[in-house]
């Protein structure tokens, strides 16, 4: 349909809310009643051609044939279409027959939806169509509705009609409904200032991503078709994709099968209708969440396309698919091998604040093994910027780019204009995955940044102030075809303009995550004041340190006061506590609560300080400059008093009486006796010579074989990021480190065991061009040109005639 008559159209939809609803709803009710009445009275107007047909066959079946039940494939066959209604009315007839009795009218609509066959009853469900009627009916405003829906004045038909002045109304086709449906989403949730663009995508970004989905392989299209997308919403990627294909590459012996998930009843019932128009199987749209239930499981998928939901947390589902850290959903997990080349399923999950990445996992788990389907499957998918980088090497999100990656399924990455989606004006990418990529693509992605590709918009729609125009869409599928680098074109004022490409190899987006260690050096000395904190746990030290201020040596008492004297003090107080942590923001959880109010574990506090306090009896208050002299001193103290601490009571003691002081001694972890074959492997393990094993924490000491490792300081641990394309591994990262870390840190060594690698996406890196800035004469005649200006507006403003002579002074 054309432009002018879609936004009247809208318009006139948009105005029975107003009209008719303004004192019985709420504004942002008003989709509860306007969106389930434009998909009925549109389901109405395509059965009123042969409403007496169906009539027909109701009666046949029923005096001819004494059918307690109708027999539904003759009813869709009367109606011509995968859908019916056996009532005797349509919404035409419920107005011309309509009294001023609101109760006859609302049975006579009771029985009017009570006709529809079970998929359409399914949708009211989903609108919960029933409650609104007798809302309406309640408050006496139905009548007017039904008189809106079915003025003379709009045409919700598929055929041309005509208005009572004459005018020419144009048929309303089924991609025109949709933009219908939409358009009056985008307008509902933006009056509820909500998610504008939730539920559906722009259609010039569905129309190229269908040039980039089929085009590659028209010649290759099969005659049997499937098209799956697990967040369909409105159903936009599938009918889009359906028309795309019937309109550019016909085959009249083609079939296209689409299938769909949503989670959104309202949508989902959109969605069902929007198929059952067009003639799909509405039974392949399915009701639910994606991620929590795997509801085409076992089905494998020609073509995918979606548009996911991005910033959207997957908490509430996280139960599905975890059980504590372990993933028992099989769709999210995925084998990799380490750094060592060992195989290994890790976690393919991303944080449960955004799970995007979860959809195109689902798309991936329905891919065709191109051994049994020669076509493979080709996947387009919406994403914001974070999906390219966000999560750390051996994370959820790198385990994913990586498994996609180095399998060889991503094909390319597009990057969009900022400000083309409805709901959000964050730069975007389309996805495009292939697991049977052609012999010039293997190995390879491409990069196309089309972000500078865009026209305006005369009016804002939400967030979307441009869109594509088609000469966009061809250059940017074209440019995909070709494969080739593009580089980005300068214009007159050297700034970027059209499109560019780059051509990667998989492994230039992969790095190894390296972990680099400095030796821990400390001070050590007791103190009554440095060992006075372990009388309090150091998770609960201020609530512990609160309570024993204020009741001193109470907190140990076994017993309690007042009538109760079977529970301990801290038991007996245990209301207060917990409102005095209450008032204090701190927040605890069961685990805490019961160490907290436990006797014993305060007095193993307490013991744990008594012991620090014999030790520094007997050590005295001396700094020790050399931490491994000051802690054999402790363990013979110990050994001394006949005093057994477990190793992390050890810790706490020693952990409160040092500090990291670089001109300390280097803390000796162990010495390490390495020769022969034990030295042989372990050179080989690291892939360095007897000479290198200094970079790698190994140091000799005078004795031929003897080498001291040493304690690692936490807050010295570094990250260095080596690419993976550098050749052999341990080669490149021990030159890497040789070049890039050494020079600057000598004592710094390399944790090859640490090793993860990851993989990582960044169009900045690969097209940011660097945009000398303006010379100083350029910026000083542009001061001095607005000033001019200013002064001229100045005695404009004021009425000043400036003489020459006041001028020139």
């Amino acid at each position: 349909m054309d432009h002018s008559a879609h936004n009247k159209l809208i318009s006139f939809i948009w105005s029975i809310a107003d009209d008719c609803l303004r004192d019985v709803y709420v504004r942002g009710k008003y989709r509860d009643v306007i969106l389930p009445m434009v998909v009925l009275r549109r389901l109405d107007t395509l059965l009123e051609p042969t409403k007496e047909e169906v009539l027909d066959e109701v009666k046949f079946q029923k005096e001819s044939m004494n059918s307690m039940e109708l027999d539904e494939e003759p009813l869709k066959q009367a109606s011509g279409y995968v859908f019916y209604n056996t009532s005797k009315w349509t919404l035409k007839t419920l107005l011309s027959t309509a009294t001023n009795n609101t109760q006859i009218l609302e049975a006579n609509f009771e029985d009017y939806l009570n006709g529809f066959s079970d998929n359409v009853k399914e949708i009211i469900k989903c609108f919960n169509l029933r409650a609104q009627i007798r809302h309406m009916a309640s408050k006496q405003v139905l009548l007017d509705v039904v008189e809106k829906f079915v003025s003379p004045y709009i045409n919700l038909t598929p055929n041309t009609a005509e208005d009572p002045d004459g005018n020419r109304l144009p048929a309303l086709s089924n991609l025109g409904m949709g933009y219908v449906f939409e358009e009056l989403i985008r307008k509902f949730n933006e009056e509820n200032n909500e998610e504008a663009g939730e539920h559906f995508t722009p259609r010039e970004v569905i129309e190229l991503m269908t040039h980039l989905v089929f085009d590659p392989v028209q010649d290759q299209l099969p005659l049997t078709m499937t098209v799956y997308d697990p967040a369909c919403g409105s159903g936009g990627m599938l009918t889009e994709s359906q028309n795309f294909i019937e309109q550019k590459y016909p085959n009249a012996n083609r079939d296209i099968y689409l299938y769909g998930k949503e989670i959104n009843d309202e949508t989902y019932a959109i969605c069902k209708s929007d198929m059952m128009i067009k003639g799909n199987n509405p039974e392949n749209i399915r009701e639910g969440s994606t991620l929590s239930t795997d509801e085409f499981a076992g089905f494998k998928f020609d073509f995918m396309l979606s548009n996911p939901p991005y910033g959207k947390s997957w908490a509430s589902e996280q139960k599905h698919i975890k059980d504590n850290k372990d993933v028992i959903d099989t769709r999210f997990k995925v084998s990799l091998n380490d750094y060592w080349g060992k195989e290994e399923v890790v976690d393919a999950t991303p944080r449960s604040s955004d799970g995007q990445l979860l959809f195109l996992m689902e798309m991936v788990n329905k891919m065709k093994d191109p051994s049994v389907s020669p076509l493979g499957s080709r996947i387009a998918s919406v994403h914001n910027g974070s999906s390219l980088f966000t999560g750390d090497a051996g994370g959820g999100e790198s385990n994913i780019r990586r498994f996609i990656i180095e399998n060889d399924m991503l094909d390319a990455i597009v990057q969009l204009p900022n400000n083309l989606f409805y709901n959000t004006g964050i730069t975007t990418y389309i996805w495009l995955l292939n697991n049977n990529k052609p012999e010039q693509r293997k190995g390879k992605v491409q990069l196309i940044d089309a972000s500078l590709l865009y026209r305006k918009l005369r009016k804002n729609l939400g967030n979307k102030n441009c869109e594509f125009a088609p000469e966009h869409i061809a250059e940017i599928t074209d440019t995909y075809l070709s494969c080739a680098a593009i580089e980005r074109q300068l214009d007159a004022n050297n700034d970027p303009v059209g499109i560019a490409s780059k051509v990667f190899n998989n492994e230039d987006f992969g790095y190894y995550k390296v972990i680099i260690e400095c030796p821990d050096r400390r001070k050590a000395r007791f103190s009554q004041g440095a060992i006075n904190p372990l009388r309090f746990d150091k998770q609960l030290s201020e609530v512990m340190a609160h309570l024993y201020q204020q009741y001193g040596e109470r907190v140990y008492e076994k017993t309690g006061h007042g009538a109760d004297h079977k529970q301990s003090f801290l038991k007996s107080i245990e209301k207060e506590i917990l409102s005095w942590c209450e008032e204090q923001d701190i927040s605890l959880n069961a685990k805490a609560k019961t160490k907290l109010l436990d006797v014993s574990h305060w007095l193993a506090q307490k013991a744990l300080l008594q012991t620090a306090e014999q030790l520094m009896d007997n050590i005295g208050e001396a700094e020790f400059d050399d931490y491994n002299q000051f802690k054999q001193l402790v363990d013979d103290t110990l050994k001394a008093i006949g005093t057994k601490l477990s190793g992390p009571e050890k810790n706490s003691i020693l952990n409160a009486v040092s500090w990291y002081e670089e001109t300390a001694v280097k803390v000796i972890n162990k010495v390490v006796k390495l020769s022969g074959d034990k030295l042989a492997a372990l050179l080989d393990h690291l892939g360095c010579t007897e000479g290198d094993l200094p970079d790698f924490g190994y140091f000799p000491t005078s004795k031929k074989g003897e080498y001291i490792t040493y304690e690692t300081n936490a807050d010295l641990r570094d990250s260095e990021f080596v690419p993976l394309s550098g050749g052999d591994k341990q080669q490149s990262i021990h030159q890497y480190f040789l070049d890039e870390v050494k020079p600057h840190v000598a004592e710094a060594w390399i944790n090859l065991d640490s090793v993860k690698i990851g993989y990582e996406i960044s169009f900045n890196k690969y097209f940011y061009r660097h945009k000398p800035l303006r010379s100083l004469e350029e910026v000083a005649a542009d001061i001095i040109s607005l000033e001019q200006k200013a002064e001229g507006l100045i005695t404009q403003i004021l009425g000043v005639k400036v003489t020459e002579a006041q001028g020139e002074a």
